[in-house]
């Protein structure tokens, strides 16, 4: 691929029974990322990744796809989950950035405007939802697994699971994901040397839809990962090349 032909950003949306955020999201990602001045000479590209919908999301992806050539979309035969869907949204983009996002309209598609200027000096930008609209249960339980994780990585991001995100390409392209990874993607960027940021963000309450995610999964589930992430920090190979020497055939 030429330097000409590749986005110079590709965002990466996962998306499980969203039906009617679909529209207005797309909207509204036309509307921020055709208001770019890289817009201007290079394209963007819109990945959603249907993650087993039953609500006719997927019928709807594959009419905004066939409306908008910036849009693709990766139908899976069933439900996998959200770090599945996003492996296989990263594998298939080609932008030199990458946005990650949710479906669900909680994120203003603006804010990407907000990070993408930091990814000059950093290779992971994180949103900080600074003021949350999430119920009691939500907030509690993200709260106590921020805690508990901060003392074990110690990467010293407030809000990894902010799904608003922007990624340079050489981090998508080294991380090695596994089931649940996504809530450690600032710990993941940390272990292989790059360098990770954050910057607040807006936060809205869900209008349509509902969430995904329960006690269950925010607290138990993630802190059982957590045990794997430490090993992994512990077990990552880190050296740095000095120099080579080979003789030319």
């Amino acid at each position: 691929m030429t330097a000409s032909s590749r986005p110079w950003v590709s965002v990466v949306i996962p998306i499980k029974d969203e039906l009617e955020n679909l529209t207005p999201l797309t909207e509204q990602l036309f509307k921020v990322l055709s208001s770019q001045e890289e817009s201007r000479t290079a394209r963007f590209e819109i990945w959603y990744i249907d993650d087993g919908s039953t609500d006719g999301s997927g019928a709807m992806l594959d009419r905004l796809a066939e409306e908008h050539r910036e849009v693709r979309v990766l139908h899976f035969d069933r439900n996998y989950g959200k770090t599945a869907a996003l492996d296989a949204g990263f594998r298939h983009t080609t932008g030199e950035l990458v946005v990650e996002l949710d479906g669900d309209l909680q994120n203003d598609p603006a804010d990407i405007l907000k990070l993408i200027p930091l990814s000059a000096q950093y290779d992971l930008v994180c949103g900080w939802r600074q003021d949350r609209h999430d119920g009691l249960l939500r907030k509690l339980s993200s709260r106590i697994a921020f805690l508990v994780r901060n003392v074990v990585t110690r990467d010293g991001v407030h809000d990894t699971g902010c799904p608003l995100k922007v990624f340079r390409r050489a981090v998508v392209e080294r991380l090695q994901l596994f089931e649940g990874m996504h809530r450690f993607f600032p710990t993941l960027a940390l272990m292989h040397g790059f360098t990770v940021t954050e910057a607040p963000v807006r936060h809205y309450p869900r209008v349509h839809g509902r969430s995904k995610y329960g006690l269950w999964n925010r607290i138990f589930v993630s802190l059982f990962d957590l045990v794997a992430v430490r090993w992994m920090m512990r077990r990552v190979l880190r050296y740095r090349i000095t120099g080579r020497v080979m003789r030319d055939e």
